[in-house]
This record gives C-alpha cells, structure tokens and sequence, in this order.
C-alpha cells in the first residue's frame, strides 16, 4: 500500500475508533454493561502485545503477524505502534503511530492523528476489559462494538488461555463466533 493508501486507511481507522464511522458494524450486544479491569496498572502493561484474535475491521483487512507496542512518554501518555504484515507473515510490512491517554481506571482512549489530538472525535474508545494477573494476556474492547481483541505478550497462547478471553468478550456481550484468528509465527 501506497502513502496514499496508508493515509486513507489511517483516517479511516481513527474515524472507526472514534466511533463515528457511519455504517460501521457492532460485534457486541450495547445493551450488556461492560465492565473493565478497573486495577489495570500502565507501566506493567507497556511493551510488546501480539494480536492473537480480532473482530474484522476494514482498517486491518489482510494484516497477519500483527503487534502493538506500547511505550510511556514524558507527558504521562502512552506512544503506540501497530505493525501488520500485509497478507503473509512474510509480506511488507505497514505501521501505524498514535497516542493513547488513560481517561479512567481500564479506559484508555486512542488516536492515530496526535497532530489534531485537541479534536475530541478523533480519539477511539480502547477499553482494557481484563487483563492476566501475570499481565501476559489481555481483552480489548469498546462500548459501541466495533473493535475488540485478544492480545498476549507471546505470538501464540494455549487453548485454555484463548477460551478464558474469549469469555471476557461474551460476558461483555461480545459475539465471539466473529472473531478471526491472527496467524502469527511461532515461539
């Protein structure tokens, strides 16, 4: 993809997140509460995240292999980078760079376009539903649905692990049968 391409798909992603993407598909009954892990702590959860599953987002179509990585800045917000590869683990790769900012106990808030970050409606929703104690997987959501992951700090996890996440997203309402398993390489 282009910088032309990326551009587009970047504003298409922030657009998404901030859930003012018309048309946009939920993947979660908004009628169940959603809870999130209100003890989340942010230092132990910087660094690298693999995304292990995700509900299908138009901003993400294709990307296999894809990572998170989240460090502290100065100003006590969150800088982020997400790598994709594009249609094989061995395609090329595509980035994208934004901020993140705690706005509650588990609720954090992201933007891909920090330039324009004094725009309220360009920060997305990125709710910390629950997290491992030993903060080695984590569940992802937001309120209106049309974004949720399973990311841990390796690129594969056991079954076990996997059911124990998906579980926090049906019990947030979550249809987990849309989820889409990330092909990611091995240990």
């Amino acid at each position: 993809m282009g910088r032309g391409g990326r551009l587009a798909a970047l504003a298409g992603a922030v657009l998404s997140l901030a859930g003012g993407a018309v048309g946009a598909e939920s993947y979660r009954d908004t009628s169940v509460p959603m809870t999130v892990d209100d003890s989340l702590q942010i230092e132990p959860y910087l660094g690298r995240w693999y995304e292990i599953a995700r509900f299908p987002v138009w901003f993400e179509e294709g990307c296999v292999g894809v990572t998170a990585d989240y460090s502290a800045r100065p100003d006590g917000r969150i800088d982020v980078l997400n790598t994709c590869r594009e249609g094989a683990l061995d395609g090329p790769v595509e980035t994208a760079s934004g901020v993140a900012r705690v706005v509650a106990p588990g609720k954090l808030q992201v933007t891909f376009l920090p330039r324009f970050s004094w725009l309220p409606f360009l920060w997305g929703d990125y709710w910390v539903l629950d997290v491992t104690d030993d903060y080695t997987v984590a569940v992802i959501g937001a309120p209106d649905g049309g974004t949720g992951w399973i990311l841990a700090r390796s690129p594969q996890i056991p079954d076990e692990d996997f059911e124990a996440a998906a579980d926090v997203l049906r019990r947030n309402g979550y249809d987990t049968a849309r989820l889409f398993r990330v092909p990611q390489d091995k240990d």
